[in-house]
């Protein structure tokens, strides 16, 4: 059983004669750094299972660059607006190091349903699993302080703070890099 069946199996109570069914329809798809999964503008039609590396979220403002996710492995990776709405992305997708992935197609996601009998069901459970991790995030920034977002991210993913560009992590935890520096200090030195 590969990462994704196991992921499946463990999150969404598949049983193994659907993973069966499931696993073949996702191929192991590869980016290079630097590459994009999505571009802002474009319609996402995949959902993928990141199998290693580190993908960067990002929007582009004009001033500034603003990353909403950096997303490791483990995680499913899409724009839901796109593959379930087909409206076009907000946000760039890009590999910020080499990165293995399980990819699925919209035409054969959609297929999902017609394979197994649960599947509307699994598929409410992955959405509000989305929303709520979404809803957690929202809610952090605005009732938390850049410390403790710190010190949250740092506990969940101290691994992110060697491999990620620090500016990345300060966007995503609504802060300047030169805040996220001054914690920084602030914790190595108490």
């Amino acid at each position: 059983m590969n990462e994704l069946e196991q992921y499946i199996q463990s999150y969404f109570g598949v049983p193994q004669e659907d993973l069966a069914k499931i696993s073949p329809l996702f191929q192991l798809t590869r980016l290079k750094r630097g590459e994009y999964f999505l571009k802002t503008g474009q319609v996402c039609d995949k959902l993928s299972f990141q199998r290693s590396g580190l993908i960067r979220v990002y929007i582009e403002t004009g001033e500034k660059d603003i990353t909403q996710w950096v997303s490791t492995q483990g995680y499913f990776l899409t724009d839901l607006s796109g593959i379930i709405f087909h409206r076009p992305s907000k946000y760039h997708i890009q590999a910020l190091v080499d990165c293995e992935l399980y990819t699925i197609h919209k035409e054969d996601y959609n297929q999902l349903g017609s394979l197994i009998a649960k599947w509307h069901e699994q598929e409410k459970l992955f959405i509000a699993h989305c929303f709520t991790l979404l809803e957690d995030r929202i809610f952090a920034l605005l009732s938390k302080s850049a410390e403790q977002r710190y010190e949250h991210l740092f506990e969940q993913q101290k691994d992110l703070f060697n491999r990620v560009p620090l500016q990345y992590l300060a966007s995503m935890m609504g802060m300047t890099p030169e805040t996220l520096s001054r914690l920084r200090r602030k914790k190595s030195v108490g």
